[in-house]
């Protein structure tokens, strides 16, 4: 037997081996515990959604804020728009509102201290501002997805079951989206309507970040309606609005789940991005981005007000990332998970058990 033959029959071997194992950990399981059992062995996702929801906790748990009626406390004693005194004590010469942030455990100034992230020019503490700037920089994320998600969704699916004259005219449109760059897009809003707040910013952003989501729908949709399931149901009498929400909807959440949170993760560096271009989020409310914009020069000096907003930006969108991509191998049902050799070797004596039986 040849090498190539040889290595052919490994290959065979392994993948009936992965096969059979992956038959019998699904045997007697709905579509959504397969998905949700191949999303929690995904180690990246998991440890990316516990740190972002950490981050999301943090974050909108420290400074106080209001809905309605309803008033929350935070629990950090400073205020976003607060200006104690300026600190100078244990600073480099000639600088000032230095951060008190110290991590030695053997250090008598352990902890967080009065202002861990240091303090700005005017003296408001660095700490609530980037807390606010991360609530109002994922706050951004969270509507363009669902802003985007849900339009993107609507006209790729109208467009991918009805064809036609319907598919013409709706990706044409798209086509004419696309071709505006993004940034020019969002500048233009961010110029005219960021004076608004962060809320109104981000659902005129999510009016046109839903293209590439549509051209995805619209191709899951062309290749769905043509199954038999979807024939059954026309044979059955169901109409186009239940064939779409109840037939070949559910079959492309995958695809929109996976887009959307790709859509998210560029949603925030497109925000930063404004802000630092200065048609994003603009005071005296502030956004990650606009915080490294204003202290941009400060870099050299006293570098800590471009450290912490950088972190949290990069620490945020590698998250969604990393979620977006477990969600991708947990939708995709041609991704197998790596066997190890106990797992081989016990699927090779269940095979033969079953052969001599």
């Amino acid at each position: 037997m040849s090498i190539f033959s040889r290595f052919k029959r490994q290959q065979v071997e392994a993948e009936s081996t992965q096969v059979d194992i992956f038959n019998k950990e699904t045997e007697g399981l709905s579509q959504g515990q397969i998905v949700l059992r191949r999303f929690l062995r995904h180690r990246g996702a998991i440890i990316s959604l516990l740190t972002l929801t950490g981050i999301l906790i943090f974050v909108f748990s420290a400074l106080n804020f209001q809905i309605g009626p309803l008033k929350y406390h935070g629990w950090w004693k400073y205020s976003y728009t607060e200006q104690p005194e300026l600190r100078t004590q244990g600073c480099p010469q000639f600088l000032s509102g230095c951060p008190t942030l110290s991590l030695n455990p053997f250090s008598k100034a352990f902890g967080l201290g009065d202002h861990p992230f240091g303090q700005d020019d005017i003296g408001r503490d660095y700490f609530a501002l980037v807390m606010r700037g991360a609530q109002r920089s994922i706050l951004v994320m969270f509507i363009i997805g669902a802003v985007a998600g849900f339009i993107g969704t609507v006209i790729g699916a109208l467009s991918g079951f009805y064809r036609g004259k319907l598919d013409a005219v709706l990706m044409r449109f798209t086509d004419f989206v696309i071709t505006i760059p993004t940034i020019i897009i969002g500048s233009v809003i961010g110029f005219h309507f960021g004076n608004l707040g962060a809320t109104f910013l981000a659902l005129y952003l999510g009016l046109f970040t839903w293209t590439g989501l549509s051209r995805l729908v619209r191709g899951e949709f062309l290749s769905l309606r043509e199954r038999e399931f979807v024939d059954a149901a026309r044979v059955a009498g169901a109409s186009d609005r239940r064939i779409i929400f109840k037939h070949i909807l559910p079959n492309a959440v995958g695809v929109i789940i996976v887009s959307v949170t790709l859509i998210m993760s560029g949603a925030i560096l497109l925000e930063t991005g404004l802000s630092y271009l200065g048609f994003g989020v603009v005071a005296p409310d502030v956004s990650l981005g606009l915080l490294i914009s204003q202290y941009q020069d400060s870099f050299t000096t006293r570098p800590w007000l471009f450290w912490y907003p950088g972190i949290f930006i990069i620490v945020i969108a590698l998250c969604v990332n990393f979620i977006g991509d477990g969600l991708r191998d947990a939708f995709d049902p041609r991704q197998r998970r790596r066997i190890s050799r106990k797992e081989r070797a016990t699927a090779r004596q269940i095979s033969r058990a079953e052969k001599s039986a």
